[in-house]
């Protein structure tokens, strides 16, 4: 009984141990938690405050300065200041000089877009990278795509061998756009033998006849006929050009001879003679004459080992083809703002057709396939034909365009095109050229006309000093402005209109020199009678 009392007793002395020892830990606990909520408290007076407030400034002060090192604008980091240096970068990619010597397909300056943007647009087919890839313009990928397969199935070739081979000439290529081209290396390659192999199977089906390339006599684009001449305007557009010798290049791979030059201009002038403005042959004597003249010796010719630029150029060169070459204009006076006002003071050349026919100039064709040769003698302007149809405008819109842009082109065709719209100020002005067989339409009317050669030179920077045109308007001008011209002009239109009107005047003529001689005699007899 003792020692289970014993054990009992341990037990309960165990268990108070326990329990004393739980009491004291929660009892400092408890005092540890009190002690430090005072502490809390003095950290939180305001001494206390003010003392961690001048130790934190300091770091206040770093944080502050690291956010004006990233955000403010004096910072190297920022993102404007990126910005800016990525804009120098590529103005400094930009202002190598060779590269602006190799440019030659551009953009068309928006101030000569004004008014009539659909003229340097393509409607039917995008050729180079300005317009590739609009959604319009997709469906004519595909037909492409046939043109490059009926190329290599004709040649036996792989496309390899075309890829390659324009691979080398991209540099070179690039250069000849405008700009930054976003496209990639191999995009950009791809393009290039797409749309050369297009235009050389359109060159060589018009040339030759589609049939003979394996192209059905159904097709509905490899055909002389259809789509054709929405196609050929399209391809004549300044913004719409493939370096010509892309075209050298890959024409020279289908016959085995890839440095071959010249043959490509002969098509580019087959294939767009439709457009020519003109259908007047040169006479014989005619030629005789110009091929002996010293004049016109050095002349450029679209036939040549030297070719051309693209299509738009070589095009342009064979309708000015022995035409004068004046020398290259220099930058500053073609771009600067002060010469585009004189310019536009003084592209006035000539009176119109009303005014010069009241000063007593006679109008006549003039017989020769130059369109632009236009003479004056003895008070008769020679003007040669001008046919004018729907694609007319678009084809001098993107002439003029390429001579505004292209520092080394001269100016023939915006001379005559502004000397043309000088001319015509009414529909009376067209009538009577087309009276004279000098203007020959197919619009709507001869207002039409008018209001097309009212518009093509609207905001063209020109000089009338810097036309090959300006000595002979100076002489129509001279011309005009003497008086016995004008009278002589004004007595024929008034009394010599038609045969009754010329009766006349030779009856009043004859009936006053009678009745002068009669009041001489009177006179006379007068003073001195028969005796």
């Amino acid at each position: 009984m003792v020692a289970v009392f014993n054990k009992e007793l341990l037990s309960w002395y165990l268990i108070t141990l326990k329990l004393k020892e739980t009491v004291d830990a929660g009892i400092t606990n408890l005092q540890s938690s009190t002690s430090t909520h005072p502490i809390k408290l003095l950290e939180n007076t305001p001494h206390n405050r003010d003392d961690r407030q001048q130790q934190s400034d300091p770091r206040e002060i770093t944080i502050k300065d690291e956010t004006d090192t990233e955000e403010g604008p004096k910072s190297p980091n920022s993102e404007w200041v990126i910005a800016i240096r990525g804009k120098l970068e590529q103005a400094k990619q930009d202002d190598v000089a060779s590269l602006w010597g190799k440019l030659c397909i551009y953009r068309v300056p928006q101030y000569l877009r004004e008014g009539d943007d659909k003229a340097y647009i393509p409607q039917t087919v995008s050729l180079g990278p300005y317009h590739h890839g609009r959604r319009r313009l997709r469906p004519m990928d595909r037909h492409k795509w046939r043109s490059v397969y009926q190329m290599l199935k004709r040649n036996n070739h792989q496309i390899k061998l075309y890829l390659d081979s324009i691979k080398e000439l991209e540099e070179k290529a690039r250069a000849c756009y405008e700009g930054n081209i976003a496209l990639g290396s191999n995009e950009f390659v791809e393009m290039m033998v797409l749309d050369g192999c297009f235009i050389l199977e359109l060159f060589r089906g018009a040339a030759g006849g589609f049939k003979h390339l394996g192209y059905s006599w159904n097709d509905p684009i490899f055909a002389m006929r259809g789509f054709m001449h929405s196609i050929q305007r399209d391809m004549i557009m300044l913004e719409n050009q493939i370096p010509l010798f892309i075209l050298e290049r890959l024409l020279g791979l289908q016959y085995g001879n890839p440095d071959q030059k010249g043959l490509v201009g002969k098509l580019v002038l087959q294939f767009f003679d439709p457009l020519t403005p003109t259908d007047e042959p040169l006479t014989k004597s005619d030629r005789n004459k110009l091929e002996s003249s010293i004049e016109f010796s050095n002349a450029f010719d679209p036939l040549s080992d030297q070719g051309g630029l693209h299509c738009l150029d070589v095009f342009r060169h064979s309708l000015l083809r022995r035409g004068p070459q004046p020398e290259p204009r220099i930058w500053i006076k073609r771009r600067s703002h002060a010469s585009r006002v004189a310019d536009k003071r003084r592209q006035q050349l000539i009176h119109c057709v009303t005014e010069l026919r009241e000063s007593g100039i006679k109008f006549k064709k003039r017989k020769t396939d130059r369109f632009w040769d236009v003479k004056f003698k003895n008070g008769i302007l020679r003007i040669p034909r001008l046919l004018i149809h729907d694609g007319t405008k678009s084809l001098f819109l993107n002439l003029i365009a390429f001579e505004q842009c292209h520092l080394d082109s001269s100016n023939e065709i915006t001379s005559y095109v502004i000397f043309m719209d000088n001319l015509i100020n009414s529909p009376e002005d067209v009538s009577y050229l087309h009276y004279c067989g000098i203007i020959e339409h197919w619009l709507g009317s001869d207002g039409e006309v008018a209001d097309l050669f009212n518009r093509l030179c609207q905001e063209v920077v020109f000089d009338s000093n810097n036309s090959y045109l300006s000595r002979l308007s100076e002489e129509v001008n001279r011309y005009h402005d003497h008086r016995w011209n004008a009278w002589k002009a004004s007595l024929k239109h008034n009394y010599f209109i038609n045969p009754w009107a010329i009766i006349s005047f030779v009856a009043a003529v004859v009936l006053l020199v009678l009745t002068l001689v009669q009041t001489f005699y009177g006179i006379y007899g007068y003073y001195r009678p028969l005796s």
